[in-house]
Protein backbone atom coordinates (compact mmCIF):
# COMPACT_ATOMS: atom_id res chain seq x y z
CA UNK A 1 0.00 0.00 0.00
CA UNK A 2 1.44 3.38 -0.84
CA UNK A 3 0.69 6.60 1.10
CA UNK A 4 1.48 9.93 -0.68
CA UNK A 5 2.23 12.73 1.45
CA UNK A 6 2.38 16.37 1.06
CA UNK A 7 6.20 17.55 2.40
CA UNK A 8 4.30 20.44 3.74
CA UNK A 9 1.99 18.49 5.45
CA UNK A 10 4.42 16.70 6.96
CA UNK A 11 6.34 19.54 8.18
CA UNK A 12 3.27 21.44 9.39
CA UNK A 13 2.80 17.98 11.55
CA UNK A 14 6.38 18.26 12.79
CA UNK A 15 6.05 22.09 13.67
CA UNK A 16 2.48 21.42 15.42
CA UNK A 17 4.21 18.57 17.36
CA UNK A 18 6.71 21.19 18.43
CA UNK A 19 5.13 24.35 19.40
CA UNK A 20 2.80 21.33 21.32
CA UNK A 21 5.06 18.90 22.90
CA UNK A 22 8.59 20.57 22.70
CA UNK A 23 7.14 23.92 23.91
CA UNK A 24 8.47 25.94 20.79
CA UNK A 25 6.69 29.45 20.65
CA UNK A 26 4.67 30.48 18.01
CA UNK A 27 6.21 33.33 16.99
CA UNK A 28 9.75 31.25 16.67
CA UNK A 29 7.82 28.93 14.45
CA UNK A 30 6.67 31.72 12.58
CA UNK A 31 9.86 33.46 12.60
CA UNK A 32 11.32 30.60 10.62
CA UNK A 33 8.10 29.92 8.39
CA UNK A 34 9.20 33.89 7.23
CA UNK A 35 13.09 32.85 6.86
CA UNK A 36 12.11 30.09 4.47
CA UNK A 37 9.83 32.15 2.60
CA UNK A 38 12.33 34.67 2.19
CA UNK A 39 15.22 32.14 0.98
CA UNK A 40 13.07 30.28 -1.29
CA UNK A 41 13.73 34.29 -3.08
CA UNK A 42 17.17 33.67 -3.10
CA UNK A 43 19.69 31.65 -5.47
CA UNK A 44 19.98 28.94 -2.75
CA UNK A 45 15.99 28.23 -3.86
CA UNK A 46 17.08 25.73 -6.91
CA UNK A 47 20.16 24.24 -4.49
CA UNK A 48 17.54 23.81 -1.91
CA UNK A 49 14.80 22.16 -3.57
CA UNK A 50 16.77 20.32 -5.92
CA UNK A 51 18.53 18.63 -2.03
CA UNK A 52 15.17 18.35 -0.91
CA UNK A 53 14.01 15.97 -3.52
CA UNK A 54 17.06 14.15 -3.28
CA UNK A 55 16.36 13.33 0.35
CA UNK A 56 12.79 12.58 -0.13
CA UNK A 57 14.17 9.93 -3.13
CA UNK A 58 16.43 8.55 -0.70
CA UNK A 59 14.03 7.84 2.46
CA UNK A 60 10.99 7.30 -0.51
CA UNK A 61 14.19 4.38 -1.99
CA UNK A 62 13.43 5.45 -5.63
CA UNK A 63 16.75 6.96 -5.73
CA UNK A 64 18.51 6.40 -9.38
Amino acid sequence: MTVSLPLVFVLGVIAWAAIKFLGVRLWVAAVIALFGFWLSHTFLAPAIETGTRTGVDVVDGTDK
